[in-house]
């Protein structure tokens, strides 16, 4: 089943960090990397203000899953956590690696540990963005408009500079 991955690193080396993670990501038995995004620099969203000057990079992963989503999302929390990820009491803390299941193919999940299409995926430039750069005309299940026009429709800040068009 295809699904969408978002990536998010604003510690240490970031764009190292990116592909630490995507590498681990096309790793996992039964998933194919099938295209990745570019790499933009995007400003933090709902941080704390001593946090603001730490942008972050993101990117969107596209794969081939043979898992379940519940299974892809223990894998992608196992992988954050073998970076170095730590999760504090607080929501948006600075991160070396974000890993986000976006969406599993035509799945609406909603469950305590899991939420398919993500739910606030339509409102974050940082992930519509590179979506949109690799499946713009996808919509996205409970959506009715494409990745494009969801694009289309945010404001300009919290903004988006791509970085890196290959990495």
């Amino acid at each position: 089943m295809e699904s969408g991955l978002s990536l998010g690193s604003n510690l240490g080396d970031r764009l190292a960090n990116l592909r630490r993670a995507r590498d681990r990501v096309a790793a996992i038995p039964g998933c194919a990397l099938r295209a990745q995004s570019p790499v933009y620099e995007t400003e933090p969203v709902g941080v704390r203000p001593e946090h603001q000057p730490q942008a972050f990079l993101n990117a969107v992963l596209i794969l081939d899953a043979d898992l379940v989503p519940e299974t892809l999302a223990g894998r992608l929390l196992a992988i954050e956590t073998e970076m170095g990820r730590r999760r504090g009491a607080a929501r948006n803390e600075p991160r070396v690696i974000d890993l986000d299941l976006i969406y599993a193919g035509s799945l609406s999940i909603r469950a305590p540990d899991l939420a398919a299409p993500h739910p606030r995926w339509a409102s974050r430039r940082f992930v519509v963005q590179p979506l949109a750069d690799v499946r713009p005309d996808l919509v996205l299940p409970g959506e009715r408009r494409t990745v494009r026009q969801v694009l289309l429709s945010l404001p300009e800040a919290p903004g988006a500079t791509l970085l890196a068009a290959r990495w």
